[in-house]
């Protein structure tokens, strides 16, 4: 039968995590970006191996979708968009953690705890990116001409325009009623 565990992180915590996720940030900005890249892809590798529980799994896993959105040439993140993202991939670059990896266990909560702090904290960022991946998906299915597949290009285009500026929107929306992470507790990395 499972067991379910549930925590809740006092101000303290967020403020611990802040200031963890502020100096990932500061020393990976003398690294460069393949190698946030591939310390983030190193980590998704050790979870496919270890023995973790099904929690911590399900939210590191997350770390592949803001890997694959750096990735797709045809999102094509830029400027603030691209730094926010590399900004989260930071923290696993990190070579000592709050809890060893090694651990058995719980080696990588304080990993799933930070990924889920970013999934809410841009959460605009990736339902743009899901709309657009959806919308992607639409045109693929009906690209069969050369014309046809140029209409699609600039359609597609127009769609990932529009989804940046809507992810700007959201989070300036966000961030001027205060909310973050949790919908009780305020949090952000940036």
């Amino acid at each position: 039968m499972p067991l379910k565990v549930s925590f809740e992180l006092s101000d303290a915590d967020l403020r611990h995590f802040r200031s963890v996720a502020k100096q990932a940030r500061t020393s990976a900005r003398k690294q460069s970006e393949k190698k946030t890249i591939a310390r983030a892809r190193s980590l998704l590798e050790d979870i496919k191996s270890a023995s973790v529980p099904d929690f911590i799994r399900e939210r590191l896993l997350n770390l592949d979708k803001f890997i694959t959105m750096l990735e797709d040439p045809d999102w094509a993140l830029t400027g603030a968009n691209r730094e926010r993202i590399i900004s989260a991939l930071a923290y696993f670059n990190e070579p000592v953690d709050l809890i060893p990896d090694s651990v058995p266990g719980i080696g990588y909560l304080d990993d799933a705890i930070m990924v889920q702090l970013v999934v809410d904290d841009l959460r605009p960022d990736l339902d743009a990116y899901d709309d657009f991946c959806a919308f992607r998906g639409k045109l693929d299915r009906g690209r069969k001409t050369v014309n046809r597949r140029e209409d699609a290009q600039a359609s597609l285009d127009v769609r990932r325009k529009a989804l940046h500026a809507r992810m700007r929107r959201r989070r300036m929306r966000r961030r001027g009623r205060g909310e973050r992470a949790s919908q009780t507790k305020p949090f952000s990395l940036w």
